[in-house]
Protein backbone atom coordinates (compact mmCIF):
# COMPACT_ATOMS: atom_id res chain seq x y z
CA UNK A 1 0.00 0.00 0.00
CA UNK A 2 2.66 2.54 -1.09
CA UNK A 3 4.61 2.65 2.20
CA UNK A 4 7.09 5.51 2.29
CA UNK A 5 5.03 7.91 0.19
CA UNK A 6 3.76 11.21 1.56
CA UNK A 7 0.57 12.37 -0.12
CA UNK A 8 -1.62 15.44 0.13
CA UNK A 9 -5.24 14.99 1.18
CA UNK A 10 -7.85 17.71 1.35
CA UNK A 11 -11.48 18.28 2.27
CA UNK A 12 -12.82 21.52 0.85
CA UNK A 13 -16.38 22.65 1.56
CA UNK A 14 -18.34 25.81 1.06
CA UNK A 15 -17.05 27.28 4.33
CA UNK A 16 -13.76 25.63 5.34
CA UNK A 17 -10.75 23.98 3.72
CA UNK A 18 -8.88 21.21 5.54
CA UNK A 19 -5.59 19.68 4.45
CA UNK A 20 -3.20 17.06 5.81
CA UNK A 21 -0.29 14.88 4.79
CA UNK A 22 -1.06 11.17 4.61
CA UNK A 23 1.31 8.23 4.95
CA UNK A 24 0.99 4.50 5.48
CA UNK A 25 2.37 2.97 8.67
CA UNK A 26 1.94 -0.75 9.27
CA UNK A 27 -0.88 -0.88 6.74
CA UNK A 28 -2.79 1.92 8.51
CA UNK A 29 -3.39 5.46 7.28
CA UNK A 30 -1.70 8.14 9.39
CA UNK A 31 -2.58 11.82 8.94
CA UNK A 32 -0.03 14.50 9.87
CA UNK A 33 0.31 18.27 9.63
CA UNK A 34 -3.40 19.06 9.79
CA UNK A 35 -4.40 22.57 8.81
CA UNK A 36 -7.84 24.14 8.55
CA UNK A 37 -8.78 27.63 7.45
CA UNK A 38 -11.83 29.53 6.15
CA UNK A 39 -12.10 29.12 2.39
CA UNK A 40 -12.47 32.91 2.09
CA UNK A 41 -8.90 33.33 3.43
CA UNK A 42 -7.49 32.71 -0.06
CA UNK A 43 -9.02 34.21 -3.22
CA UNK A 44 -8.22 31.11 -5.28
CA UNK A 45 -8.33 27.37 -4.59
CA UNK A 46 -4.86 26.93 -6.06
CA UNK A 47 -3.49 29.62 -3.75
CA UNK A 48 -4.88 27.83 -0.70
CA UNK A 49 -3.34 24.49 -1.71
CA UNK A 50 0.00 26.14 -2.49
CA UNK A 51 0.05 27.89 0.90
CA UNK A 52 -0.47 24.56 2.66
CA UNK A 53 2.27 22.78 0.67
CA UNK A 54 4.70 25.68 1.21
CA UNK A 55 4.22 25.23 4.97
CA UNK A 56 5.09 21.51 4.88
CA UNK A 57 8.63 20.37 5.58
CA UNK A 58 8.00 17.15 3.63
CA UNK A 59 6.52 17.87 0.21
CA UNK A 60 3.76 15.56 -1.03
CA UNK A 61 4.33 13.78 -4.33
CA UNK A 62 0.66 13.45 -5.22
CA UNK A 63 -2.71 13.52 -3.59
CA UNK A 64 -6.49 13.54 -3.55
CA UNK A 65 -8.67 16.52 -2.65
CA UNK A 66 -12.32 16.04 -1.78
CA UNK A 67 -14.52 18.95 -2.81
CA UNK A 68 -18.14 19.94 -2.18
CA UNK A 69 -19.68 19.62 -5.61
CA UNK A 70 -19.66 17.55 -8.80
CA UNK A 71 -16.26 16.86 -10.41
CA UNK A 72 -16.46 17.03 -14.20
CA UNK A 73 -13.53 16.15 -16.46
CA UNK A 74 -11.09 16.58 -13.60
CA UNK A 75 -12.35 20.05 -12.69
CA UNK A 76 -14.55 21.51 -9.98
CA UNK A 77 -16.60 24.67 -9.54
CA UNK A 78 -17.69 24.42 -5.91
CA UNK A 79 -21.46 24.52 -5.44
CA UNK A 80 -21.45 26.85 -2.39
CA UNK A 81 -18.15 28.68 -2.92
CA UNK A 82 -16.54 30.94 -5.56
CA UNK A 83 -13.54 28.60 -5.75
CA UNK A 84 -12.80 26.62 -8.93
CA UNK A 85 -9.78 24.43 -9.84
CA UNK A 86 -8.69 21.57 -12.08
CA UNK A 87 -6.36 18.60 -11.70
CA UNK A 88 -4.19 20.11 -14.45
CA UNK A 89 -3.71 23.29 -12.39
CA UNK A 90 -2.88 21.26 -9.28
CA UNK A 91 -0.16 19.42 -11.18
CA UNK A 92 1.71 22.73 -11.50
CA UNK A 93 2.32 22.43 -7.73
CA UNK A 94 4.25 19.17 -8.24
CA UNK A 95 1.35 16.87 -7.43
CA UNK A 96 1.33 13.89 -9.78
CA UNK A 97 -0.83 11.91 -9.68
CA UNK A 98 -3.49 14.21 -8.27
CA UNK A 99 -7.23 13.66 -8.24
CA UNK A 100 -10.35 15.63 -7.32
CA UNK A 101 -13.30 13.71 -5.92
CA UNK A 102 -16.65 14.65 -4.40
CA UNK A 103 -16.48 15.24 -0.64
CA UNK A 104 -19.18 12.71 0.18
CA UNK A 105 -17.54 10.19 -2.13
CA UNK A 106 -14.49 10.60 0.13
CA UNK A 107 -16.68 10.11 3.21
CA UNK A 108 -18.05 6.90 1.70
CA UNK A 109 -14.50 5.57 1.31
CA UNK A 110 -13.64 6.72 4.82
CA UNK A 111 -16.70 5.39 6.69
CA UNK A 112 -15.58 1.72 6.96
CA UNK A 113 -12.20 2.68 8.49
CA UNK A 114 -13.47 5.15 11.09
CA UNK A 115 -12.57 3.93 14.60
CA UNK A 116 -15.64 2.80 16.62
CA UNK A 117 -14.99 5.50 19.22
CA UNK A 118 -15.66 8.10 16.51
CA UNK A 119 -19.15 6.78 15.74
CA UNK A 120 -22.32 7.48 17.75
CA UNK A 121 -25.26 5.11 17.33
CA UNK A 122 -28.62 6.57 16.35
CA UNK A 123 -30.60 3.35 16.53
CA UNK A 124 -30.93 -0.03 14.92
CA UNK A 125 -28.65 -3.06 15.37
CA UNK A 126 -25.02 -2.71 16.42
CA UNK A 127 -23.76 -3.70 12.96
CA UNK A 128 -25.08 -3.97 9.43
CA UNK A 129 -24.40 -6.54 6.72
CA UNK A 130 -20.60 -6.34 6.15
CA UNK A 131 -21.02 -7.22 2.47
CA UNK A 132 -23.82 -4.76 1.72
CA UNK A 133 -23.81 -1.17 0.53
CA UNK A 134 -23.43 1.62 3.07
CA UNK A 135 -24.85 5.13 2.61
CA UNK A 136 -23.28 8.36 3.84
CA UNK A 137 -25.24 11.60 3.94
CA UNK A 138 -25.58 14.74 5.96
CA UNK A 139 -26.12 18.45 6.40
CA UNK A 140 -23.53 21.17 6.63
CA UNK A 141 -23.27 24.22 4.41
CA UNK A 142 -25.16 22.05 1.93
CA UNK A 143 -26.48 18.47 1.96
CA UNK A 144 -24.27 15.66 0.68
CA UNK A 145 -25.06 12.09 -0.33
CA UNK A 146 -22.95 9.12 -1.37
CA UNK A 147 -22.80 5.35 -1.05
CA UNK A 148 -20.10 2.69 -0.94
CA UNK A 149 -21.16 -0.37 -2.90
CA UNK A 150 -19.69 -3.58 -1.44
CA UNK A 151 -19.99 -7.26 -2.33
CA UNK A 152 -19.18 -10.65 -0.78
CA UNK A 153 -15.81 -10.72 -2.57
CA UNK A 154 -14.50 -7.61 -0.83
CA UNK A 155 -14.92 -5.36 -3.86
CA UNK A 156 -15.83 -1.73 -3.15
CA UNK A 157 -16.86 1.20 -5.31
CA UNK A 158 -17.86 4.65 -4.06
CA UNK A 159 -20.74 6.35 -5.81
CA UNK A 160 -20.49 10.15 -6.17
CA UNK A 161 -23.90 11.75 -6.01
CA UNK A 162 -25.77 15.03 -5.95
CA UNK A 163 -28.64 13.46 -4.03
CA UNK A 164 -29.00 16.53 -1.81
CA UNK A 165 -30.58 18.28 -4.78
CA UNK A 166 -33.35 15.70 -5.13
CA UNK A 167 -36.85 16.96 -4.34
CA UNK A 168 -37.87 17.47 -0.72
CA UNK A 169 -40.41 14.78 0.25
CA UNK A 170 -42.99 16.08 2.79
CA UNK A 171 -44.12 13.44 5.28
CA UNK A 172 -47.15 15.08 6.91
CA UNK A 173 -49.48 18.05 6.63
CA UNK A 174 -47.06 20.45 8.35
CA UNK A 175 -44.36 19.54 5.84
CA UNK A 176 -46.91 19.96 3.04
CA UNK A 177 -47.31 23.55 4.24
CA UNK A 178 -43.54 24.06 4.52
CA UNK A 179 -43.21 22.93 0.90
CA UNK A 180 -46.02 25.25 -0.22
CA UNK A 181 -44.38 28.24 1.51
CA UNK A 182 -40.92 27.53 0.11
CA UNK A 183 -42.31 27.15 -3.40
CA UNK A 184 -43.09 30.87 -3.34
CA UNK A 185 -39.34 31.50 -3.12
CA UNK A 186 -37.95 28.48 -4.98
CA UNK A 187 -39.73 27.12 -8.03
CA UNK A 188 -38.34 23.69 -7.11
CA UNK A 189 -37.68 22.81 -3.47
CA UNK A 190 -34.80 20.38 -2.97
CA UNK A 191 -33.74 18.56 0.20
CA UNK A 192 -30.86 21.03 0.54
CA UNK A 193 -33.29 23.95 0.77
CA UNK A 194 -34.28 22.60 4.21
CA UNK A 195 -31.66 20.17 5.53
CA UNK A 196 -28.49 22.24 5.86
CA UNK A 197 -27.43 25.39 7.73
CA UNK A 198 -29.27 27.89 5.49
CA UNK A 199 -32.13 25.38 5.18
CA UNK A 200 -32.63 25.45 8.95
CA UNK A 201 -33.37 29.16 8.65
CA UNK A 202 -35.79 28.50 5.75
CA UNK A 203 -37.62 25.97 7.91
CA UNK A 204 -37.76 28.24 10.95
CA UNK A 205 -39.32 31.05 8.92
CA UNK A 206 -41.83 28.69 7.31
CA UNK A 207 -42.89 27.26 10.67
CA UNK A 208 -43.28 30.77 12.06
CA UNK A 209 -45.61 31.62 9.19
CA UNK A 210 -47.61 28.44 9.76
CA UNK A 211 -47.94 29.32 13.47
CA UNK A 212 -48.85 32.95 12.70
CA UNK A 213 -45.94 34.43 14.62
CA UNK A 214 -43.01 36.68 13.73
CA UNK A 215 -39.37 35.72 13.84
CA UNK A 216 -36.38 38.01 13.57
CA UNK A 217 -33.68 35.34 13.64
CA UNK A 218 -31.16 35.71 10.80
CA UNK A 219 -28.50 33.19 11.82
CA UNK A 220 -29.02 29.39 11.77
CA UNK A 221 -26.54 29.07 14.65
CA UNK A 222 -28.92 31.08 16.85
CA UNK A 223 -31.69 28.58 16.13
CA UNK A 224 -29.48 25.68 17.14
CA UNK A 225 -28.16 27.41 20.26
CA UNK A 226 -31.65 28.33 21.46
CA UNK A 227 -33.06 24.88 20.65
CA UNK A 228 -30.38 23.11 22.66
CA UNK A 229 -30.95 25.44 25.61
CA UNK A 230 -34.76 25.23 25.42
CA UNK A 231 -36.15 22.30 23.40
CA UNK A 232 -39.72 23.51 24.05
CA UNK A 233 -39.09 26.85 22.32
CA UNK A 234 -40.06 27.61 18.70
CA UNK A 235 -36.39 27.05 17.84
CA UNK A 236 -36.64 23.65 19.52
CA UNK A 237 -39.65 22.83 17.35
CA UNK A 238 -37.66 23.85 14.26
CA UNK A 239 -34.70 21.68 15.16
CA UNK A 240 -36.96 18.71 16.00
CA UNK A 241 -38.60 19.04 12.58
CA UNK A 242 -35.14 19.31 11.01
CA UNK A 243 -34.09 16.03 12.68
CA UNK A 244 -37.34 14.32 11.69
CA UNK A 245 -36.95 15.26 8.03
CA UNK A 246 -33.28 14.23 8.16
CA UNK A 247 -34.42 10.80 9.38
CA UNK A 248 -37.04 10.51 6.63
CA UNK A 249 -34.53 11.49 3.95
CA UNK A 250 -31.90 9.09 5.36
CA UNK A 251 -34.46 6.31 5.18
CA UNK A 252 -35.32 7.14 1.58
CA UNK A 253 -31.64 7.09 0.65
CA UNK A 254 -31.18 3.75 2.44
CA UNK A 255 -34.05 2.31 0.39
CA UNK A 256 -32.74 3.82 -2.85
CA UNK A 257 -29.19 2.51 -2.41
CA UNK A 258 -30.03 -0.75 -0.63
CA UNK A 259 -27.82 0.32 2.29
CA UNK A 260 -28.18 -2.82 4.41
CA UNK A 261 -24.63 -2.20 5.64
CA UNK A 262 -25.71 0.91 7.52
CA UNK A 263 -26.28 4.63 7.16
CA UNK A 264 -23.71 7.17 8.36
CA UNK A 265 -24.72 10.77 9.10
CA UNK A 266 -21.87 13.15 8.34
CA UNK A 267 -21.49 16.91 7.92
CA UNK A 268 -20.90 19.67 10.42
CA UNK A 269 -24.34 19.92 12.03
CA UNK A 270 -25.15 16.43 13.38
CA UNK A 271 -22.20 16.14 15.81
CA UNK A 272 -23.06 19.54 17.32
CA UNK A 273 -26.66 18.56 18.09
CA UNK A 274 -26.01 14.93 19.00
CA UNK A 275 -28.00 14.65 22.29
CA UNK A 276 -30.93 16.50 20.69
CA UNK A 277 -30.72 14.31 17.57
CA UNK A 278 -30.74 11.10 19.64
CA UNK A 279 -33.90 12.25 21.47
CA UNK A 280 -35.59 13.45 18.27
CA UNK A 281 -37.98 11.62 15.90
CA UNK A 282 -35.00 10.87 13.59
CA UNK A 283 -35.08 7.08 13.97
CA UNK A 284 -38.88 6.91 13.99
CA UNK A 285 -39.03 8.71 10.66
CA UNK A 286 -36.12 6.64 9.33
CA UNK A 287 -38.06 3.43 9.92
CA UNK A 288 -41.49 4.79 8.92
CA UNK A 289 -41.51 3.28 5.44
CA UNK A 290 -44.83 1.44 5.36
CA UNK A 291 -44.45 -2.16 4.20
CA UNK A 292 -40.66 -1.86 4.54
CA UNK A 293 -40.61 -0.98 8.24
CA UNK A 294 -38.99 -4.33 9.17
CA UNK A 295 -36.41 -3.87 6.41
CA UNK A 296 -35.52 -0.46 7.83
CA UNK A 297 -35.38 -1.69 11.44
CA UNK A 298 -32.45 -3.94 10.47
CA UNK A 299 -30.34 -1.03 9.19
CA UNK A 300 -28.06 0.64 11.77
CA UNK A 301 -27.61 4.41 11.77
CA UNK A 302 -24.59 6.29 13.12
CA UNK A 303 -23.29 9.84 13.39
CA UNK A 304 -19.67 10.30 12.32
CA UNK A 305 -17.84 12.34 14.97
CA UNK A 306 -14.35 11.89 13.47
CA UNK A 307 -13.13 15.37 12.49
CA UNK A 308 -11.14 14.11 9.52
CA UNK A 309 -13.32 11.32 8.12
CA UNK A 310 -13.24 12.76 4.58
CA UNK A 311 -9.44 13.01 4.78
CA UNK A 312 -9.28 9.30 5.69
CA UNK A 313 -11.38 8.51 2.64
CA UNK A 314 -9.30 10.77 0.41
CA UNK A 315 -6.18 9.02 1.70
CA UNK A 316 -7.62 5.58 0.81
CA UNK A 317 -8.14 6.81 -2.74
CA UNK A 318 -4.78 8.57 -2.88
CA UNK A 319 -2.80 5.47 -1.95
CA UNK A 320 -4.74 3.29 -4.39
CA UNK A 321 -3.99 5.84 -7.15
CA UNK A 322 -0.29 5.98 -6.19
CA UNK A 323 0.28 2.22 -6.42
Amino acid sequence: MSDGKTLLVGDVGGTNARFALARMEGGQIVLDHHESFPAEQYPTFLGGVKAFIDGCETKPSGGVIAVAGPVEDGAIDLTNSPWAVSETELQTLGLNPVKLINDFEALAWGAPVIPPENLERLGGPEAGDPHATIAVLGPGTGFGVSALIRDAHGQEMAMPSEGGHACFPPGDTVEDEILRILRRRYDRVSIERLICGPGLLNMHRALAEIDGRETHIEDPAEITKTALADPDSPCGATLARFCAILGAVAGDIALTTGARGGVYIAGGIAPRILPFLKASPFRQRFERKGRFKDYMADIPTWVITHKHAALLGAARVAFSEAE
